[in-house]
């Protein structure tokens, strides 16, 4: 019984983050790209010559070799550049607005089915939404690959963000499901997270170099490819005629949506942890609109440096994710949260302090970390407090033990990353032509700094109340052999 629960383990693990890595370059791809492909259509529907008096400046050999991107004022030779300058920061930033929308109109929609598809998994599986959310992700990469409008990005950015919403909520659920031992737990879902950040790291800059050297379409084809495969593998794998998470009527009635959305929003740890998660977040949110444009107003980096600028924080998540996930779980996933946060705070300070593109890389570094562990401890330990909420066991359940459907929690974490990605981005371009990106970025390093020690007060109140009610330690005290009879007695 024992090999049959682990024959498929490690090859729907393996589904899960390959189908994460692609949802995540898809993300990240058009990021940098996206101020020269709006102003190449600007340009193209251009009807009060806003953008045909610089024409002249540019090269025809610049123009040949990049039809789209030559249109950009980020073209402009240097001297060029130093005669028109004001000309040209006007010129960049008027994309601020259509740049934070299209960028946050994919986490718009991912808010609203973040909930629905933490129900539909109770209905139809976690892997039957997974396949569902990745034909989701393979049209949004065929439309953008055939995009040539404004409206026809944002139609594509609103598929992409159904697709993502399907695969964030069931993709941790899923591992959630699989791996019931925490400590083994916690370290699967560090390495899954990393996944993201692999993604980001290739998203940045393949979307750079190849709009730069190949075409506008080359990523999004490269990448409909891999989903076509993605989809081919899950088609093997995936049992999607059966669902996993049919239960018998007793079963039902514990796990009922509605009742157990009302448990988990009203416990005041999982608030204090989506909170977390979603200030973390925005400090990412921010940086994506609006530091390409930030630094071709004022560092004038080189096209391909504003992928590549991204590189850092990238590397940083991969490393808090993947090599911090056991270690949290030993030392203690609230204090590692709280350092954390901490450490998120310092660098959103020291970011716009940049005098050169090199100065960024230690403070981006420290942030993808700071994100990275925050993420790869709190995300597993979401599926704990589930646990705890929805199965208050005693010596009565101890012989019949039923797993908790963890679609709701992660949909609740899911809607606080898209929150993220959503409003910040979207008020961020609205606000930085009144309050400047630097005073920005430290009003939100504050706030990470200060929420610290304030998740470390609210995790020791709680605690408080947890011993004076009899109930066992959960969040300072990390490990709890008795959480393992669950996952034996599951296998059994």
């Amino acid at each position: 019984m024992e090999s049959e629960f682990n024959k498929n383990r490690f090859a729907i693990t393996s589904i899960i983050y390959a189908t994460l890595l692609l949802d995540n370059i898809l993300l990240t791809v058009i990021v940098p790209i996206l101020p020269d492909y709006l102003a190449s259509f600007a340009t193209k529907n251009d009807s009060n010559g806003l953008y045909k008096n610089f024409d002249h400046y540019i090269p025809n050999s610049m123009l040949n070799k990049h039809p789209l991107a030559g249109n950009s004022i980020k073209n402009v030779t240097k001297e060029i550049q130093q005669q028109m300058h004001y000309g040209n920061e006007f010129n960049v930033e008027m994309e601020n607005g259509k740049v934070g929308f299209l960028l946050a109109i994919k986490a718009f929609v991912q808010l609203f089915f973040n909930p629905v598809c933490g129900n539909l998994s109770k209905k139809f599986g976690y892997k039957n939404i997974i396949f569902f959310g990745t034909i989701n992700l393979l049209l949004a990469s065929l439309f953008f690959a055939m995009g040539t409008s404004f409206l026809m990005l944002l139609l594509a950015r609103a598929i992409e963000g159904i697709g993502s919403s399907c695969i964030n909520v069931c993709g941790m659920s899923l591992i959630a499901s699989l791996y019931l031992e925490d400590q083994k737990r916690s370290k699967v879902m560090g390495i899954i997270l990393g996944s993201i950040a692999l993604g980001v790291l290739f998203g940045y800059p393949l979307g750079s170099l190849l709009y730069d050297f190949v075409s506008e379409s080359a990523p999004f084809i490269i990448i409909s490819a891999f989903l076509i495969t993605d989809l081919a593998f899950q088609l093997t794998f995936f049992n999607l005629m059966r669902n996993e998470n049919e239960l018998n009527d007793e079963e039902n009635r514990m796990v009922d949506g509605n009742s157990q959305w009302l448990q988990l929003l009203s416990n005041k740890m999982i608030f204090s942890i989506t909170l977390a998660i979603f200030m973390s977040t925005a400090a990412m949110a921010i940086l994506e609109p609006l530091l390409p444009i930030w630094l071709i107003s004022h560092l004038r980096p080189k096209k391909w440096q504003l992928g590549t600028v991204f590189i850092p924080d990238s590397m940083g998540y991969f490393i808090g994710t993947n090599f911090f996930g056991s270690f949290s779980f030993k030392v203690g996933q609230i204090k590692m949260s709280v350092l954390a946060l901490m450490c998120v705070g310092i660098s959103s300070t020291i970011i716009p302090e940049a005098k050169t593109v090199s100065s960024l890389i230690i403070p981006h570094f420290c942030l993808g970390l700071g994100i990275g562990i925050l993420d790869t401890s709190l995300v597993p330990y979401l599926a704990r407090l589930t646990d705890s909420i929805t199965q208050k066991c005693d010596e009565s359940c101890e012989e019949n033990d039923i797993p908790s459907n963890y679609g709701s929690v992660y949909a609740i974490q899911q809607t606080a990353v898209s929150l993220a990605y959503s409003i910040v981005p979207f008020m961020a371009g609205e606000m930085v032509e009144s309050m400047g990106f630097k005073t920005i970025m430290r009003l939100l390093g504050i706030c990470n700094f200060i929420y610290g020690p304030l998740l470390l007060f609210i995790t020791i109140k709680h605690n408080l109340n947890n011993t004076a009610a009899k109930q066992p330690d959960l969040l300072l005290k990390e490990t709890n052999p008795s959480d393992y009879r669950r996952f034996y007695n599951s296998i059994e």
